[in-house]
């Protein structure tokens, strides 16, 4: 990669930083620091964050039919997690900077040992094989974009794919590798400032990917193709299992994942 295109990455990261920080939007990159692959995408998203500590972990974005017609995209996306982004459970959040104001229900796995990049394809016993734990997570994803429908996946994956901030509950003692967790059901309850219940909430595990451990499996292989490791005590959310969860100032998200666990969150 020559150093004009270096920099316009750079460029590009700094830009998309100083929006992030500032909780404002831009309607796109400008044209000439445009990405206009995703390689080019995940090389600006590779930008984004100088400590290399500060990245934790993994998410997926658009792990749906639905959720990839929805912003434009012809596959899902895989965006990097951050640990100032990391909030415990019950905690409360302001909605206003947010331009998304959903919250999703999804499985994460935290690695037991590194994945190191291979030109083959991981298996998914291969990928599971390496995990530690099993988790519950809520991600609060949001874009720097004022349409994010409207950028391409190109711009979205040096957004860092809708990446923002995220709850990752205490690793399961259930016997998670015994279970089929594309049956699983996880749910949400959202009730409202008077504490009455405004909507109720079901997904399913096949709606990520058909199976969280395909859509794991997907970003592992999604990272290897990037020459990127995936290191053991790095996270991936693999992403929703419910359709987002639109939010209001008042709310409170429980989520439920039966046997797994359970998390909760409250706007404001």
């Amino acid at each position: 990669m020559n150093q004009i295109a270096m920099s316009g990455h750079a460029a590009a990261a700094r830009l998309l930083i100083d929006h992030w920080n500032a909780g404002t939007r831009l309607a796109c990159l400008p044209a000439a620091l445009q990405p206009q692959s995703r390689a080019e995408g995940y090389a600006i998203q590779a930008r984004l964050v100088a400590d290399p500590a500060a990245h934790i972990g993994w998410k997926i974005a658009a792990t749906s039919l639905a959720g990839q017609r929805h912003i434009g995209v012809d596959g899902p996306l895989a965006g990097r997690l951050f640990a100032e982004r990391l909030l415990p459970d019950g905690v409360v959040v302001p909605l206003a900077t947010s331009l998304m104001r959903v919250a999703e229900v999804e499985f994460a796995f935290r690695f037991g040992r590194d994945l190191a990049p291979r030109p083959e394809p991981f298996t998914v016993d291969e990928v599971v094989a390496a995990v530690a734990s099993l988790h519950p997570a809520i991600e609060l994803p949001d874009s720097r974009y004022e349409d994010f429908c409207a950028v391409g996946a190109a711009q979205l994956i040096a957004d860092d794919a809708c990446a923002n901030l995220f709850i990752l509950g205490p690793a399961t003692t259930a016997p998670w590798r015994e279970v089929d967790l594309a049956a699983e059901t996880p749910s949400a309850v959202v009730t409202g400032p008077d504490g009455r219940i405004r909507s109720r909430h079901d997904g399913l595990g096949a709606n990520v990917l058909g199976d969280p451990r395909l859509a794991l499996t997907w970003l592992a292989n999604e990272v290897s193709a990037l020459g990127l490791p995936l290191r053991a005590g790095q996270v991936v959310i693999t992403g929703t299992c419910v359709v987002p969860i639109a939010v209001e100032p008042g709310d409170r998200v429980a989520a439920d994942w039966r046997a797994f666990g359970q998390l909760s969150v409250s706007f404001v």
